[in-house]
């Protein structure tokens, strides 16, 4: 029997089991609706503090975001409607925030998804101190964020007693200033050191939640580690991968201690992303018409990314149901 016959099988047994299925009497609709509503009672203090938390204060900026609104002319607010994104979108330097937030993005995510991958299959060995080496590994991620930056900007990047350039020194080469001369560069260096973790204990998951008995079949079928690992471990791992780029690209699009603290988004606006070039425009700039416009674009941006992403990440996993 094919799919869809059995499909179509399957659904036409559910439409008789449900003609057959006697009607509900109103009272019993009633006791049903009461006994859904003391299930969902109990969620609804989180759910009101969440739309308390999230949801009012972007539709506020929504509402500023239609404004024009400086905070050196105070009295001249004024509704312009959509004029704000007009001009951001007309904005050079918002595109090269934009572009910056891509660059970053991707190029932490995808360093930091790789050496994940290499330290999970280290760590998915047994070899003596193995506990203590999984907790050195971690030890990035549970950092600061200012403190991350200021460790990669003073004690790894500094020109002049940096640790990197006391290392390129022994080989002949010239002292860099990377956080002038190469700030996107310092900027990503800093965040997959610290995101590399978090993708590693997430692969590390997937390692360890492989059946056994399928890697045993490989190995009796003469198939090398390679082997094995393309086409056995690299499948399981899929619905991880996926799931790490997911959360580490919605956090690291985030990103502004980083930047505030190792380069202030320069030279210029040379490193900006978007969320320190709206704290330039808000805070720098003074103008929150412009900045909520730039905060909605965003948001949107990342929300239809994000569900683009778990609409893959579900159909991974209905595939593999």
């Amino acid at each position: 029997m094919s799919t869809d016959t059995a499909s179509a099988a399957k659904g036409i047994r559910t439409a008789r089991g449900a003609a057959d299925r006697p009607a509900r009497t109103p009272e019993e609709r009633r006791a049903a609706r009461r006994e859904g509503w003391a299930r969902r009672g109990p969620l609804l203090p989180a759910l009101i503090f969440t739309i308390i938390v999230t949801q009012i204060p972007f539709l506020m900026t929504i509402w500023y975001s239609l404004r024009s609104w400086n905070l050196l002319r105070p009295d001249g607010q004024t509704f312009v409607w959509f004029q704000n994104f007009v001009d951001i979108f007309m904005d050079s330097t918002f595109r090269s925030a934009a572009l910056n937030s891509i660059l970053i993005t991707v190029g932490c995510v995808f360093a930091a998804l790789i050496l994940g991958t290499l330290f999970a299959i280290l760590l998915d060995r047994e070899f003596l101190g193995r506990g203590v080496v999984r907790t050195l590994l971690i030890t990035p991620f549970l950092i600061m964020p200012a403190a991350t930056s200021m460790l990669w900007s003073v004690s790894l990047l500094n020109p002049s007693f940096g640790l990197l350039n006391w290392v390129i020194g022994l080989f002949g080469v010239a002292p860099i200033d990377f956080t002038s001369q190469l700030p996107l560069f310092s900027v990503i260096m800093a965040l997959v050191w610290q995101w590399t973790p978090f993708m590693m204990l997430l692969i590390l998951a997937g390692l360890q939640a492989q059946p056994k008995d399928v890697l045993e079949a490989a190995a009796l079928d003469g198939a090398g580690w390679g082997k094995t690992f393309l086409f056995v471990t690299l499948p399981q791992l899929r619905r991880y991968m996926e799931l790490a780029v997911l959360l580490g690209a919605i956090y690291v699009v985030n990103t502004f201690d980083q930047i505030y603290l190792m380069t202030a988004g320069g030279p210029g606006t040379a490193s900006a992303n978007l969320p320190f070039y709206i704290y330039q425009r808000a805070f720098l700039g003074f103008d929150i018409g412009q900045a909520a416009a730039m905060g909605v674009v965003t948001v949107i941006a990342t929300i239809i990314i994000a569900t683009f992403a778990l609409r893959l990440i579900f159909r991974s996993f209905d595939a593999k149901d």
